[in-house]
């Protein structure tokens, strides 16, 4: 008795051998996971929510309402500028609030304060930035040195920050007095607050970083495919740490920024801050999944986000629906954010 045998076929065999129907579902998450879509999305949708705003309520477009969106954007932008490089990697950096929280502090206590008698004057900021700066550089030793996941390890340093804010705030706020930092936030040049400038400053030195450095090159390449960057001779602990203590600088000037706009420093300087940033960075085009997008995608995240919420105010919309909003826009974002032809698996 003879037995005709035919070898078993592998998964890739069957896949390359059938050529099932594409469900309609399927079919509009690869529309939405085109490339070219997601690259002019954001830029579609701001122009969009310009108008829209504009047309219901034609105070958006007055020189008054524009530069207070600037200034609004100017703390939120230099954060999400740091955070970007982070996500870019395919990480995530979760200790926002608290380096600003931590910059904000030793700029207040350094500085002429109502707390104590130091008078530093921009030794103070330097001081500030620095600080934020080593704080970052901790967060990047935590994740890869103890390989803890960058989600817990920045959450931890998280806390520590704001925990040492307290701690040296005695848990109350201390008055900024020196007038030459206030005036970062209160003095204007070409008709801006000198604050929407520094943070016009930190997104030119951000783009320069990414797209003219050597660092930047190794931060997309770490995004796109880890494994692969290590075996083109990429140091990833290195640029890791590197990329983590950068993210800790654009926070101290953001701390800068924020202390100078409010004239004071408390513990909860940075609250609300972190959800800004990722919102801005996610919404502006840049993939969590790392590898894709950039500073610019974010710059148009920001405006995004601060158009938004400036729109709302304007049209008397209420906090409560605000939230709302805010909460679908994020979950739009990241849906457009994702690559689904190439992502299979979602957990």
């Amino acid at each position: 008795m003879t037995i005709h045998t035919e070898p078993l076929k592998s998964v890739s065999d069957i896949e390359r051998t059938t050529t099932p129907m594409t469900p309609f579902p399927g079919r509009i998450a690869t529309f939405l996971g085109g490339r070219r879509w997601r690259s002019l999305a954001p830029l579609a949708v701001l122009i969009v929510l310009c108008v829209l705003i504009a047309i219901a309520n034609p105070n958006f477009i007055e020189l008054r309402n524009l530069v207070r969106l600037a200034n609004s954007a100017a703390v939120p932008l230099t954060l999400a500028m740091g955070l970007t490089f982070i996500i870019l990697m395919g990480s995530i950096d979760l200790a926002v609030e608290g380096t600003l929280s931590v910059a904000a502090m030793v700029l207040v206590l350094l500085a002429a304060n109502d707390g104590n008698g130091n008078d530093y004057g921009w030794w103070a900021v330097l001081a500030a930035i620095a600080a934020a700066t080593a704080v970052g550089f901790v967060s990047g030793l935590v994740q890869t040195m103890l390989r803890i996941p960058s989600f817990m390890g920045t959450l931890g340093m998280w806390f520590i920050g704001l925990g040492l804010s307290v701690y040296m705030l005695g848990g109350t706020a201390i008055k900024l007095n020196d007038a030459s930092i206030r005036d970062l936030a209160l003095h204007r040049f070409l008709g801006l607050p000198v604050a929407v400038w520094v943070a016009f400053g930190a997104f030119l030195l951000a783009t320069v970083i990414q797209y003219h450095t050597k660092l930047g090159r190794h931060i997309l390449a770490i995004g796109g495919d880890e494994d692969v960057a290590k075996l083109s001779g990429v140091n990833v602990v290195r640029v890791r740490i590197t990329a983590f203590a950068l993210a800790g600088f654009f926070f101290g000037i953001a701390g800068v920024l924020a202390a100078a706009q409010l004239g004071q420093s408390h513990a909860v300087i940075g609250d609300g801050r972190l959800f800004a940033a990722v919102t801005a960075v996610v919404v502006g085009g840049t993939a969590l999944t790392g590898g894709e997008g950039g500073v610019v995608n974010t710059l148009i995240g920001v405006l995004i986000v601060t158009v938004l919420a400036n729109g709302m105010i304007l049209l008397g919309i209420s906090p409560y629906i605000q939230q709302t909003v805010q909460g679908l826009m994020i979950i739009a974002a990241v849906a457009l954010s994702l690559d689904r032809v190439r992502l299979k698996i979602v957990k």
